[in-house]
């Protein structure tokens, strides 16, 4: 199910890249859950993934938790992924802060049960973040990142609460053989690329990397760092990737910023740019490919595309 990441030699044909599951939705117009539903609707999705030419899938935990899965479910989910030839090179979990106000202790349990199923599975990565639920402005608006949602604390003992339960994730890991990535996320202690740099400082663990989502900033509408200058700073910490982007249009006479989904190859981030930085510095993690709107499978089988042709030439040993 997972790649083998001993001796595993990648090139721009086998590196990973696989499709995230936020094209789809988690609840059926019946109102069912897509965690209750079923393999026949599991693979009815994923097929749909398989047709548009991915060999990979991260089952992203808006769309399906595997790991609250029992074991016969999970094994249908192994044979159809089996079944259509999707590895699962990393698992994506949102929302599910371990800090959270409410749910903390709740999430943190979660957390580690991500990764003794990512073990299970084979997967080498698995991705959190401290980003909470979405409010319910933000739900009500067509670009949910339009207006501010939940905000982690400013207090002392959060952030240590917050590197604590990181570590202790940490520690699960390295004993597994997994790599936590920490999704960049506005308004988190991983929110800006200073942010993210300081983070990752004090949390100074071997199985913790960033994934440098930097598309989840550029969309903001409010004053950014340069994506260019985010690259740079986070780059020496960077892992398993989610990777999409965004048209940014700043009217510096009225102070109005404008954001919209756009292709890898259209938007504001200059992706060629970004991931030749980071394979210099010896990147050697998947990708996932996100977008949202639109049809947004099919936007991320070409992002998938062009990142195969920005691969093209480069190996990486990964082990």
């Amino acid at each position: 199910m997972g790649e083998d990441r001993v001796t595993r030699r990648w090139n721009a044909e086998t590196w990973p890249i696989a499709a995230a599951m936020i094209p789809f939705p988690g609840r059926l117009p019946d109102g069912r859950l897509v965690q209750d539903a079923g393999p026949e609707v599991w693979a009815r999705d994923l097929t749909d993934v398989a047709d548009a030419g991915f060999d990979a899938v991260d089952p992203t935990d808006s769309w399906l938790r595997v790991a609250d899965l029992d074991p016969a479910q999970r094994a249908d989910f192994i044979a159809i992924c089996g079944d259509l030839g999707l590895s699962v090179p990393a698992i994506s979990t949102s929302r599910r802060s371990v800090i959270d106000p409410q749910h903390g202790a709740e999430y943190l349990a979660y957390g580690h049960r991500v990764l003794d199923v990512a073990a299970e599975m084979g997967v080498g990565h698995v991705s959190f973040g401290f980003f909470g639920p979405l409010t319910p402005e933000q739900m009500a608006r067509l670009w949910f990142w339009t207006t501010e949602g939940v905000k982690n604390p400013s207090d002392p003992d959060t952030y240590r609460l917050a590197i604590a339960r990181t570590r202790e994730l940490g520690d699960h890991a390295e004993r597994l053989g997994i790599r936590i990535s920490l999704e960049m996320y506005e308004d988190t202690y991983i929110g800006t690329a200073r942010d993210a740099v300081r983070f990752m400082q004090d949390l100074d663990h071997p199985a913790l990397r960033l994934n440098m989502d930097i598309g989840n900033l550029i969309r903001l509408h409010r004053p950014v760092e340069p994506w260019a200058e985010m690259i740079e700073l986070c780059a020496p910490y960077a892992g398993y990737w989610h990777v999409k982007n965004y048209y940014r249009m700043e009217d510096p006479s009225s102070g109005q910023i404008l954001t919209h989904p756009a292709p890898l190859l259209g938007g504001t981030i200059n992706y060629r740019a970004a991931i030749r930085r980071v394979l210099e510095l010896g990147f050697d993690s998947p990708f996932l490919v996100e977008h949202y709107g639109g049809d947004g499978l099919g936007v991320c089988a070409r992002n998938r595309d062009y990142i195969r042709g920005i691969l093209a030439g480069r190996t990486v040993l990964n082990d």
